[in-house]
């Protein structure tokens, strides 16, 4: 009795630990990628890219690259759904740290932070076609923390400006003024940022929070 529990046991948990190494697999051949990428956009710029230079840089090969991503642009947007759910946790941590549960223009200062902690990406991507795709996909992103703060504060705008209108330009505020901050160097520290863009937003799209 004792071997033929030995086997059913087994068996039974065979499922289980036959999914576990193909996820760390995937895992790690997918975050391979994504760094040959990273280290290439830094050395050359996206546009100059091929898969063959990501492949050879990750010491992969093209049919297991297919095997996981279209293209490179399906590589780089993968990459960036990790940004989106970093920035996602940073801004819900800025928000549940207050007593109230929102910060007004909450995405902010953990905006800013994320883009000091990752600045040769950022600076990489910044002016350069591909990455339109990385700025866009940041661009939502603060869209909806926007909505998501704009919808909790529940407050009418008593000039009549349009929910989205407003959404659309503290975003677009934010991301030339975060343009620049990179462009420059990131010289002033994200906090200093964060407070120059709060004295700027006051008088405007941040009365509409109340």
């Amino acid at each position: 009795m004792s071997q033929i529990g030995q086997k059913q046991r087994p068996d039974h948990e065979k499922v289980g630990l036959a999914k576990r190494p193909i996820d760390r697999r995937v895992a790690r051949t997918r975050g391979m990628l994504h760094q040959a990428l990273l280290s290439l956009i830094l050395e050359k710029g996206y546009e100059a890219i091929l898969v063959e230079d990501i492949c050879e840089r990750a010491n992969i090969g093209r049919s297991t690259f297919y095997a996981h991503f279209t293209g490179k642009d399906d590589l780089k947007r993968s990459g960036l759904e990790n940004l989106r759910l970093e920035l996602l946790e940073r801004h819900r941590s800025s928000s549940t740290s207050m007593p109230t549960g929102i910060r007004p223009l909450g995405f902010s200062l953990p905006m800013f932070e994320h883009a000091r902690d990752h600045m040769h990406l950022y600076q990489a991507l910044v002016g350069s076609k591909g990455g339109a795709i990385a700025l866009d996909t940041i661009r939502q992103t603060l869209c909806d923390f926007v909505r998501s703060e704009l919808a909790t504060a529940g407050g009418k705008d008593p000039t009549g400006v349009p929910r989205e209108f407003i959404v659309q330009h503290v975003v677009g505020a934010y991301m030339a003024v975060l343009t620049w901050w990179l462009e420059s160097g990131a010289t002033l520290p994200p906090q200093q940022m964060d407070e120059f863009f709060r004295r700027l937003m006051n008088e405007g799209a941040a009365a509409s929070y109340s």
